[in-house]
């Protein structure tokens, strides 16, 4: 690379943040448009032609002015420090428990509050994803010690770790597992020993064994709900009254816990060798279609807008989107859509290099394994790797919540792409300016002393 490139992209580094992250954003927003109106062909029969695509641009509108007002805010900002660790935290943590309690039921799961009735529901969920990311990097930030992370800290963040997955875990259960994935990168560049982590592994798995217990222990009661029947009042065919037997609403799947749904999943995804041979059931529509539009994409796809099971697959739009990225553009945009997050966590990881603080090397770190972490979980859901599950495409799944969380990720991601990108310009010292106490601890994982942008 030249030297007047290098300058050039350090120049657009200290004013934007990194151009690379600014390029993987703008290319995601483009395939979301594209790729969320080949896939609503199912809401476009309800809703009309154009309302899936305008509801999907207002989301994409919304994250786009929080991505360009979060890149010029500093990320050590006392403000922007308070708004995004106990602010978001307790919100995050109140709409959780109201959920749990009072949530909506969608897909099956307790997962929604709705805000606007037919356009707009939040998914606490989501939240909970950026909030432990947040509260992880200062508290990891907080207790560091001779460039590790004391007893405390590792304490506090299984704790809260835990406690978030405990309350997430109404709204599915590959969420609480990519909290886990989080924390463990963050753990990583924090500078924790591997003894560490795996204590904290089996504290992780003790939680988890405890919960399985305390499910075990209502499955009994679980079942005696479901078995339950109401009268309900009908008419025959010859127009007579008469009472039938109607389960209650308990059985319907939409339980706050959903044991049966995960065993059935997981136990069907463990057992199935392959699915050309089984028969095609409400049951098993999703994988069944989505393996076909993947089949029937090859390797160059079908081209954009040409999908045919768009129309069949259940939530297309949503969960099963990166099937029809596959059957429109073959697997050759697969890839490309897997690059394109793979791209970003090694580029965080290269800008991590060059953070002389632990905090804002925690904070892109973290949101970038949050966007490619759940970007690879949902491809392997759809691909068959992992048991079926609801998890959106980050950026390119229709979801308000989602989407606007994922736009937040990358606009904290580029803030501190840019005070980092500054460390070195004398007429912006934002990289050097004081942190609140305790936050202001050495980055253990620094390793290019010049901050020369590529």
């Amino acid at each position: 690379m030249t030297a007047e490139k290098r300058t050039h992209l350090n120049e657009i580094a200290q004013r934007h943040g990194d151009p690379w992250i600014w390029g993987i954003y703008i290319m995601l927003v483009i395939i979301s448009i594209v790729e969320s109106y080949s896939a609503s062909s199912r809401e476009i029969a309800s809703q009309g032609v154009y309302m899936p695509l305008i509801k999907q641009c207002v989301f994409l509108a919304v994250g786009a002015v929080c991505v360009f007002l979060l890149h010029r805010w500093d990320y050590n900002k006392s403000q922007f420090l308070f708004l995004m660790i106990p602010v978001l935290a307790i919100v995050t943590v109140i709409s959780l428990i109201y959920v749990l309690l009072f949530g909506e039921v969608i897909n099956g799961a307790q997962r929604a509050i709705t805000l606007v009735p037919g356009f707009m529901t939040v998914q606490p969920a989501e939240l909970a994803k950026l909030s432990i990311v947040t509260l992880l990097s200062y508290i990891m930030a907080k207790n560091q010690k001779n460039r590790d992370i004391s007893n405390t800290g590792m304490i506090i963040s299984g704790v809260a770790v835990a406690i978030f997955g405990v309350l997430m875990i109404s709204s599915g259960l590959t969420n609480t597992l990519l909290l886990m994935a989080i924390s463990v990168s963050m753990l990583l560049i924090g500078g924790a020993r591997v003894k560490k982590i795996l204590l904290l592994f089996g504290f992780y798995i003790i939680i988890g064994g405890l919960f399985y217990v305390f499910k075990h222990n209502n499955e009994h009661k679980d079942e005696i709900m479901q078995q339950n029947t109401t009268m309900v009042q009908t008419v025959d065919s010859q127009g007579d009254t008469v009472y039938v037997s109607a389960p209650t609403q308990d059985a319907s799947g939409g339980g706050r816990l959903r044991d049966a749904t995960w065993r059935n999943r997981i136990k069907a995804w463990w057992y199935s060798d392959s699915l050309v041979y089984r028969p095609l059931t409400n049951k098993n529509q999703q994988e069944m279609f989505s393996r076909m539009a993947q089949a029937h994409g090859g390797i160059k796809g079908v081209g954009i807008g040409q999908s045919r099971e768009c129309s069949r697959l259940p939530l297309a739009f949503s969960d099963y989107i990166f099937s029809i990225i596959i059957e429109e553009t073959g697997l050759i945009g697969g890839i490309f859509v897997l690059l394109l997050y793979l791209w970003l966590l090694a580029r965080a990881a290269m800008i991590v290099k060059r953070s002389r603080r632990v905090l804002p090397s925690l904070l892109i770190i973290g949101m970038a394994s949050l966007i490619t972490y759940q970007a690879l979980f949902h491809m392997a859901i759809n691909v068959g790797v992992f048991p079926v599950s609801g998890q959106p495409l980050p950026l390119v799944s229709k979801g308000g919540t989602s989407i606007i969380v994922m736009s937040v990720a990358f606009g904290i991601m580029l803030s501190v792409s840019r005070t980092i990108a500054n460390y070195n310009n004398k007429n912006n010292k934002v990289e050097e300016s004081v942190l609140p106490e305790g936050l202001d601890a050495e980055n253990p994982t620094q390793i290019v002393p010049k901050n020369v942008w590529k």
